[in-house]
């Protein structure tokens, strides 16, 4: 047998019917177009992943130092997700029981559609939005309906009420979302978690950035899941960590029947509980970047060509009137990275951008600038 070929029928047919699953494609990574480009790596400027720029690597990487010394890699965790949990319960202020933590909300979210969602139910979602909650929609063999936003990026709230049904019984929704940055009117979510027959799940990953959070709800509704994560405002991307909040009946059934026994290292979750423990320094990250971000809006809308939206999250959407795919090659070829989204609703050139730290933003604008015939 070659190399790479598989002679067991069933184990060919098996892996057949695997292909057919969609699945996430993650970006080029910047070591790999480092080479394509011929860019020296320290020269590329990632703006494409909303990761939190304006927390110092340096006060990062002293934390993981302490808290390498705080752990025993021997030892299997014991008590220090609830240590966590605690830490949480104090920063939002709820119920230790209603708390779940997990390996990123992403890992959470594919425990929720597991648990709650059946072959042949429809999950509802809007478009565009965050696309992981499709992939494990469709993966549980599930119905997939998306509603389209409004176009001032808006929920469509007559349409999505208009679309549950006896079979629907996941709604997601992204607020703020991915990739647009809105964060939804606050009583059109209430009135959907109300009217919705299934469970709710609020994905609150750039919540520190908005104007409000949901989290204090979750024991006024029994149907509401709240997702939050570390690896946005915290600057945590690289470790995995994020965390479930609803009402204790559903936490306990997020948390027993379908975890792994220890989804998150104690390594990892030590690092959460110390960042929480120094919330100042994420909050003043968090400022600093609420007013690059506003900064950057403006100047974008500035350049000729460039519609960029209001923001409630740590990046900003926008489009320009130039072909997407030319713009995003010119910025790459500058070492610039920014997610390239193509046409979202009714218009045809959209780009999403990380807020980066001034000088990040500088060079953004400047090639803009210069692609865009300004």
């Amino acid at each position: 047998m070659k190399m790479g070929e598989i002679s067991n029928k069933f184990i060919k047919e098996k892996i057949e019917k695997l292909q057919g699953i969609e699945s996430y494609k993650l970006a080029e990574s910047t070591e790999k177009l480092s080479r394509r480009f011929g860019i020296p790596l320290n020269k590329i400027i990632k703006l494409n992943f909303n990761e939190n720029l304006f927390l110092p690597k340096k006060t990062l990487t002293d934390m993981l130092k302490i808290v390498a010394e705080e752990c025993d890699p021997r030892l299997y965790p014991q008590d220090e997700q609830n240590k966590l949990k605690e830490s949480l319960s104090r920063y939002l202020n709820i119920p230790f029981e209603t708390i779940v933590v997990g390996n990123a909300s992403d890992e959470l979210l594919d425990r929720i559609v597991r648990l709650f969602l059946e072959r042949g139910e429809t999950a509802v979602t809007i478009d565009p939005t965050f696309p992981i909650f499709r992939y494990s929609a469709k993966r549980q063999g599930a119905n997939y309906l998306t509603i389209p936003l409004l176009e001032n990026l808006e929920l469509d709230i007559k349409n999505i009420l208009g679309s549950f049904s006896a079979k629907t019984s996941l709604l997601y929704l992204c607020s703020p979302n991915n990739p647009t940055g809105t964060q939804f009117n606050k009583s059109e979510i209430l009135a959907l978690i109300k009217e919705f027959p299934g469970i709710v799940v609020l994905d609150e990953a750039y919540a520190e950035y908005a104007n409000y959070s949901l989290t204090s709800k979750v024991n006024e509704f029994d149907n509401l899941i709240i997702l939050r994560t570390f690896s946005k405002a915290f600057g945590l991307a690289a470790l995995r960590l994020g965390y479930a909040i609803s009402n204790s009946k559903i936490a306990r059934v997020l948390s027993e029947k379908s975890a792994l026994p220890f989804p998150v290292s104690s390594f990892t979750v030590n690092m959460g509980k110390k960042l929480l423990d120094n919330y100042n320094i994420v909050i003043k990250s968090i400022s600093e970047l609420k007013i690059e971000r506003d900064k950057l809006i403006d100047r974008l809308n500035k350049i000729s060509g460039v519609k960029a939206f209001d923001s409630d999250a740590n990046f900003v959407f926008f489009s320009v009137d130039k072909p997407h795919e030319i713009v995003y090659q010119n910025l790459l070829n500058k070492g610039l990275v920014i997610k390239k989204l193509g046409k979202i609703l009714h218009m045809d050139n959209c780009f999403r951008a990380t807020v980066g730290l001034p000088w990040m933003n500088d060079h953004l604008i400047e090639n803009l600038r210069k692609y865009l015939g300004d």
